[in-house]
């Protein structure tokens, strides 16, 4: 897959029991199984659950190429607290193409406008490549907010407010 075909790529809302969602959260969760150490049981993580990622709880992003599924990510919103970024994940086909930062500068669109003004995120120590992003996209590391039994990094960054328009 060559750098030209990021501008093919669609990130688009999406329901995450739609086909295209699952395709990702299993290769989302494959991953982590396979990279982590002793692997990654979603029962023990800190709930990301459909209705926690489906308007107006949450967003769930998918890329698509070709209308082929190839990255996610999804928000969770809390009312006047920090949004969370879950489910960050593009297919090992498409990596190197610059789409997990399209894809994390979408969710922060999509914060903002939700009223967002801090978001947040954990993650584990053998997700290097997703630690580089977070770092290089403003992210800065912050002591433990919650108690994700698989994180050893925990992120925030704060969010520019987004007027929302007024009505006619």
């Amino acid at each position: 897959m060559g750098p030209d075909l990021i501008d093919q790529v669609q990130v688009t809302a999406c329901d995450p029991r739609h086909p295209d969602a699952r395709h990702c959260l299993r290769g989302y969760l494959g991953e982590l199984l396979d990279r982590f150490d002793g692997g990654f049981d979603p029962a023990r993580s800190i709930s990301a659950a459909d209705r926690e990622l489906t308007p107006p709880a949450g967003l769930f992003l998918v890329a698509t190429l070709h209308a082929e599924p190839v990255g996610c990510g999804a928000l969770k919103f809390h009312h006047e607290a920090p949004a969370e970024i879950k489910r960050m994940w593009v297919a090992p086909a498409a990596r190197g193409l610059g789409l997990g930062r399209r894809i994390l500068t979408e969710l922060e669109a999509h914060a903002a406008a939700n009223g967002a003004r801090i978001l947040r995120l954990e993650t584990n120590r053998a997700l290097a490549e997703a630690i580089g992003l977070y770092r290089t996209s403003g992210f800065r590391e912050v002591a433990a907010f919650n108690q994700e039994p698989y994180a050893h990094h925990w992120f925030e960054k704060p969010l520019v407010a987004v007027e929302k328009p007024v009505g006619r």
